[in-house]
């Protein structure tokens, strides 16, 4: 009698468990899809802006076109503006081309330092390791704004001279985007299974070859996710383009979008329909690597 009890109290605990599971189940969905409505809001808003007409944006908001879209002045012309080769001085379809030349690098060479010294950090036995990665994952508290003054010194008309010369902005990214670069690679990789390294070491296999031929294999997650990250900050880069490059025949397109907004706010329509063009890119990265991203940056952010 005794074990029917039990049997039948635990079923019933069982049934509780899952409706309060489906419950907690159906209230974060919920929660998500209003976050995620939200979050989506501005960029709505900017999208509908960017088919007003300028008349229509500076007498009414964005929302009232939603409300009365029948009774909007609907156009294209924000966008066929912003891609005229040469408007006002300004070369759009080179300034994208520029942050095309600016970012791939930029992008590429940090994550291929940091994989090497990740791999260091990681599998590799030497002196003073320790302190040395806690001082390189401490730059990551230094404000990239408080660099500015000595590398325009170093870099610019009386150091280098190598400012406007995409040469700079590779170097500036690779250097601020190595710490972070390095601590999430590094925790990635330190996940890996160390037997597969050891018996690459029994084989015969120099730290080169295990580095190119199964450690990359294996961090491909982690590499392609910060990939995006890099990317992404490289592509909506303002402050280190427009002082190491400037506006000139080198300017990146976010410069080249700053440049469309006069000083007294003239030409905003053309800044929200220049933003989507400029979104273009990125999305197609994000896009074609989203599968590694949430591994990838998981594994190495809360490991080890």
């Amino acid at each position: 009698m005794s074990t029917q009890v039990t049997a039948t109290r635990t079923s019933t605990a069982r049934r509780e468990a899952g409706g309060h599971r489906e419950s907690r189940h159906w209230f974060s969905r919920i929660v998500m899809i209003v976050l995620c409505a939200l979050w989506t809001i501005p960029t709505l808003g900017l999208l509908i802006n960017s088919l007003r007409p300028r008349a229509d944006l500076v007498s009414s908001g964005w929302w009232s076109a939603v409300f009365n879209p029948f009774g909007t002045d609907w156009t294209l012309t924000n966008y066929t503006t912003v891609l005229n080769l040469d408007r006002g001085g300004t070369d759009m379809a080179g300034a994208f081309v520029n942050s095309i030349v600016v970012a791939v690098p930029a992008t590429i060479i940090p994550i291929l330092f940091a994989a090497f010294a990740a791999y260091a950090f990681t599998f590799m036995s030497f002196p003073g390791k320790d302190i040395l990665f806690i001082l390189i994952v401490a730059l990551l508290v230094v404000p990239i704004q408080a660099t500015f003054v000595p590398l325009l010194t170093l870099l610019g008309d009386d150091g280098l001279d190598i400012t406007g010369q995409f040469l700079v902005v590779w170097v500036l990214h690779t250097g601020f985007g190595m710490p972070l670069a390095i601590y999430i690679i590094r925790n990635y990789m330190s996940t890996l299974p160390r037997t597969v390294i050891e018996s690459a070491k029994i084989d015969g296999a120099t730290h080169f070859q295990t580095f190119w031929r199964l450690i990359v294999p294996m961090s491909i997650p982690v590499l392609a996710g910060f990939a995006i990250l890099q990317f992404v900050w490289v592509w909506n880069d303002l402050l280190i383009a427009l002082l190491f490059l400037g506006s000139g025949d080198n300017q990146t397109v976010i410069v080249a979008l700053s440049g469309l907004v006069g000083g007294q706010g003239q030409g905003a329509e053309l800044l929200t329909a220049g933003a989507f063009i400029s979104m273009i890119v990125p999305l197609v990265v994000f896009f074609a690597l989203q599968r590694y991203f949430v591994r990838g940056l998981t594994a190495g952010a809360v490991k080890g």
